[in-house]
Order: C-alpha cells, then structure tokens, then sequence
C-alpha cells in the first residue's frame, strides 16, 4: 500500500542561520490492510514522518509511494498540489491531536462535509455523521453547536469522526487517544478494528503502549530505524 524510501527532511531555523535535521534515511513499507505502529522519543521525528506522508511537509530527498486507486503509484514527494488535495479528500485520511475547526461550521456539518466530499448524498451523508457523533459519545445538545467551545477531548472525538467515517484507503494516526479517557480510548479502537476489517491501511503514533497491544501488525523503532514484526 505505502513505501517509504530513504526520506529525509531537514528545517531550516532562517533568524539562527541552522538547518535541524529531522528525518535521515528513513525506510519502511506496510502493506495493505495492515496498521504499523511508529515508536520512539518525543522529538525523534515520529509526526514528521506522517505529516510528510500526508504533505504537511515537504521532504528534500527520497520517496513515499502510495498505490492509489486514482492514480495507480504516485510518489508523495513529487505529487502536485492537486493530486494532494484529491488524495486528501478521498484516500488518505489524518488525525491529530488539534482540530482545525471552519468558521460558523457545526459539529454535524464538520462530519457530514467529510462524507459530501466523497459524492455521498446528503440524506446518506446526515445519517452517517449521526451514526459517528453517537459511536464516539458527543452529546446530542452538542450536534449543532460550534466545536471551538468544545473542551479538549470532545474536539478529538470529533477529529476522529470525520476522519474515520469516510473509511480511508490510508488513515495517518497521530497520538488520537493523547486527552482521552478510557471509555473514549475504548470507542477509538473500536473504530480502528473496524477499519482494519474493511481493508483500511493504518499507520498510528501511540505513547499509550497498552492501547496499541493486539492493535499493530509491526512496530517501526525510531531509535533503531527498523521495523520488527510482532509476534
């Protein structure tokens, strides 16, 4: 599903004159339908992988090879703006630990874009984002208010509804259970045991390591820039 080929991304600290290496050489490969779990200290590069992968970033070297069903194998790396877009609307999904929240958008309406901009009917796509909003425990009374006065943890829940209902071919994970509790963390699995079923391909960053025990098929080890399968 995903190769990544030597990638190496570097920023550059302008006011300082410094440029901090933050990827060298970084290889690894998941197959489809599998969940690779990437761990390593804080500062070790673990979302720079993932947000290059998704093009937050863009890499100075190497490739990220991606078998869309758009464009059969694109390299990340060299893809264009558009394809990037396309790729992010309908393929590759990401979850972090913030939400970019759109202006006088409604917690509903957030889910239900995610669905529209697959071609899902309206009818279908209200239906859905309610199944979601109601699967990860979001007050009903909260549905139709503005996410930016949600608190921490009901903003993450709602990241990963509109991220997980539109069942991406790739979904990035980055920390998505860091404020929650257990009974939300509980919700969260669900959902990813439920993608992986339906043939989603999973990459997560995870500190809770009890959460991703039976969760990941490998382990990718910053420290050792290898990964290992699990056994």
């Amino acid at each position: 599903m995903i190769s990544v080929e030597n990638l190496q991304k570097s920023f550059t600290i302008h006011h300082l004159n410094k440029i901090l290496p933050a990827l060298q050489g970084i290889s690894l490969d998941v197959p489809e339908g599998s969940f690779l779990g990437i761990v390593g200290k804080s500062g070790s590069g673990k979302s720079t992988i993932l947000k290059s992968i998704y093009r937050t970033y863009e890499s100075q070297a190497g490739k990220i090879l991606f078998q869309s069903e758009a464009f059969g194998t694109i390299d990340l790396v060299q893809a264009t703006p558009r394809e990037v877009v396309y790729l992010r609307k309908h393929e590759i999904g990401y979850v972090s630990q913030f939400l970019n929240v759109m202006p006088r958008t409604t917690a509903l309406e957030l889910v239900e874009q995610s669905l529209l901009d697959l071609g899902v009917s309206k009818q279908e796509a209200t239906l859905r984002a309610q199944e979601a909003l109601k699967h990860f425990d979001i007050d009903e009374a909260l549905w139709n208010s503005y996410p930016n006065m949600f608190s921490g943890g009901e903003k993450l829940r709602l990241n990963i509804a509109c991220a997980v209902v539109k069942e991406p071919r790739l979904l990035l994970l980055d920390e998505p259970t860091a404020s929650l509790d257990q009974s939300s963390k509980l919700k969260v699995r669900e959902a990813i045991e439920k993608l992986k079923v339906n043939g989603t391909t999973l990459i997560g960053i995870f500190h809770d390591l009890e959460f991703m025990e039976g969760l990941c098929d490998s382990i990718f080890h910053m420290s050792k820039m290898q990964e290992k399968e699990l056994v």
